[in-house]
């Protein structure tokens, strides 16, 4: 293992405590107390963003339903309560299906609609697509991809899934978060007449807490589907056909004619060809080892890969020397997450779109080890840009005239903002069960403020920021009609011996696959409990490219919990950091962690937010 330099001078009294650190974190669950505690499940477990989604997720248990269809029925409840996202966002998940012994992927993102073209936006005097309003939606995916997984991996009917979140639909104690969001885009939301009526139903005014939030047109929309369903049963369908049958029905049916022209009425450009030619794809994921634990993430079309680059990366490094949250170790997280995402913010993108992303290189353990070569251990590096991934998997790079590393920008944002920026949206659903099938789901979009389309009562993604209009920027994520954007949301599951190990998700933008490997790494390298590493502090870096408004970036800013001690922020600063401190400093976490000894499920949900989990 290559020696690493002294980082800078400190008196031996500093010395002295930071040793003493050390002994102290070098097993930090030894000691270490959590504000929540772990679950424990024998026969499932079922975690998401609120308490009611959590308890939609045991209902469907309690119907013998199956973690798939658990997944689905708390996915519903959290679109309906508008929990950082709706019903027109779009849905990622990995699946492990025990039958098959495999983990598989579902990407239900949104693609961009018809005249949706750089050339559209620039005309319009936008550097990026915006962020708000009916522009910036891509085809809804959540929808879909709801139907799909409960066809293909559930075993419950769409009624059955769909009963807890009518219910809420027809009227559900709305919570103060969600009235915040409203109170805080109330003048957004009274631009758009559909978002209007159901936002602001007390004359004009938010719900108050605890008020029924009832949502009709949501509601309506929903029996639609169920009733489709039950008219393909009757007429002798199989289970799967009839969920089919209600899928074809929002996307090219009635309730796709009133999204699109609801939509339309308010400038956007979605057409009922565009909704006919989405579809969901079940995919391989990409994977790698760390330390015999096989990771698993979707690909390039998320961010996901990144963390799997950076553990590639790592692995090359002694973390466990350098002590648990050290100023080398922090030093060492900030570095490897740059280099990652500086490839992340020029690779990645639609797979089903030329280019071809250099998935096989970007992942070569050769390419990580190489790259690790190129960290600074004196100094945080401004200017890391993306390596060449291309000679890893045996091939020239076509774009090698747009690798010329660019000066950094100038800060347009404040920290406030920036931090804002790089946590908008999302929330997390994971549920398992004792057949062994196990579900991580990251939805997204469509989070308040929504432009709702028509009287469906969908509110639409807001995807579309995250594309970029210059092929300067990232070639592979140009904005053109029938695309992916590269999106940020990126659910995780892990294998060992070819069986569950870890189940894994959080919600936070950009910030989302940081905080995800700083999780892994506790549990892996630091021997935490799930319910520990889902509490455990976490370090920020916004240097790589924001994914959402302006794609903002400021190198060298580091967010850090504020019990850190002083001299490891005077060493931090020293290297070049410029910190910013928070009480907490990742979004909700949510886990399952698989205990083989004892044949049991530990759930794992962190104190950051509403977020709640339910077993037995």
């Amino acid at each position: 293992m290559r020696a690493l330099s002294r980082l800078s001078r400190v008196s031996p009294l500093v010395i002295t405590c930071a040793a003493l650190l050390l002994v102290i974190t070098a097993r930090p669950s030894e000691a270490q107390q959590t504000a929540k505690p772990p679950l424990h499940g024998a026969h499932w477990v079922a975690i998401t963003g609120k308490p009611l989604g959590a308890t939609a997720g045991a209902m469907v248990f309690q119907k013998g339903g199956n973690a798939v269809d658990a997944a689905c029925a708390m996915l519903a409840a959290t679109a309906t309560m508008w929990d950082v996202l709706g019903w027109g966002g779009e849905t990622q998940a990995l699946i492990f299906d025990p039958k098959a012994g495999e983990v598989v992927g579902i990407n239900a993102l949104g693609v961009a609609p018809s005249g949706a073209t750089p050339e559209f936006f620039k005309h319009l005097g936008h550097d990026y697509p915006p962020d708000l309003g009916p522009l910036s939606a891509v085809t809804p995916g959540t929808p879909g991809g709801l139907m799909v997984m409960l066809a293909e991996y559930g075993t419950l009917s769409l009624a059955e899934v769909l009963e807890p979140a009518i219910q809420m639909a027809d009227g559900y104690p709305i919570e103060a978060q969600a009235i915040r969001r409203i109170k805080s885009s109330r003048e957004d939301i009274e631009g758009w007449p559909y978002s209007r009526a159901v936002f602001l139903p007390n004359d004009g005014e938010p719900p108050v807490a605890g008020q029924l939030f009832k949502q009709a047109d949501l509601a309506a929309t929903l029996r639609k589907l169920t009733e489709t369903e039950a008219e393909a049963l009757a007429a002798g369908k199989s289970r799967e056909e009839a969920i089919y049958a209600a899928y074809d029905r929002f996307y090219r049916g009635d309730i796709a004619e009133e999204f699109v022209r609801g939509l339309q009425e308010q400038g956007g450009l979605v057409t009922m060809e565009d909704l006919d030619r989405w579809q969901v794809y079940i995919e391989e994921p990409v994977k790698t080892d760390y330390k015999g634990v096989e990771v698993f993430k979707l690909t390039s079309w998320v961010q996901g890969p990144v963390m799997l680059q950076a553990l590639n990366i790592l692995e090359n490094i002694d973390l466990e020397s350098m002590g648990y949250n050290s100023t080398r170790y922090i030093h060492a997280l900030y570095q490897a997450m740059n280099l990652a995402f500086a490839d992340r913010d020029f690779y990645y993108g639609d797979p089903y779109f030329p280019p071809d992303e250099p998935m096989e290189g970007l992942l070569s353990k050769e390419y990580a080890r190489d790259r690790a070569d190129e960290i600074d251990w004196e100094r945080n590096d401004p200017d890391v840009g993306p390596g060449d991934p291309y000679p890893y998997q045996g091939e020239t790079n076509p774009f090698l005239e747009l690798l010329e590393r660019q000066e950094a920008e100038e800060p347009v944002t404040t920290f406030e903002e920036l931090h804002e920026t790089f946590n908008l949206g999302t929330t997390s659903i994971q549920a398992a069960d004792a057949e062994g099938w196990v579900v991580s789901i990251t939805p997204s979009g469509a989070w308040i403020p929504a432009v709702i389309a028509g009287r469906t009562g969908v509110g639409v993604s807001q995807r579309a920021q995250s594309f970029v209009l210059h092929k300067e920027e990232n070639p592979f994520n140009v904005i053109e009609p029938g695309k992916r954007p590269r999106a940020t949301l990126t659910p995780g599951m892990a294998l060992k011996d070819g069986s569950p190990f870890l189940s894994f998700a959080v919600q936070g933008g950009d910030t989302q696959d940081q905080n995800l490997l700083q999780f892994l790494l506790n549990m892996v390298e630091w021997e935490m409990n799930v319910q520990e590493a889902a509490e455990a502090p976490n370090i920020n870096s916004y240097q790589m490219k924001g994914s959402f408004r302006d794609h903002p970036s400021e190198p060298g800013r580091l967010l850090l919990q504020n019990d850190v001690p002083p001299w490891v922020r005077a060493e931090l600063r020293e290297m070049g950091y410029d910190l910013e401190f928070r009480a907490r400093t990742s979004g909700p976490i949510n886990a399952i962690y698989f205990d083989r000894e004892h044949g049991t499920m530990w759930g794992g949900s962190s104190h950051h937010g509403e977020d709640y989990g339910i077993a037995w």
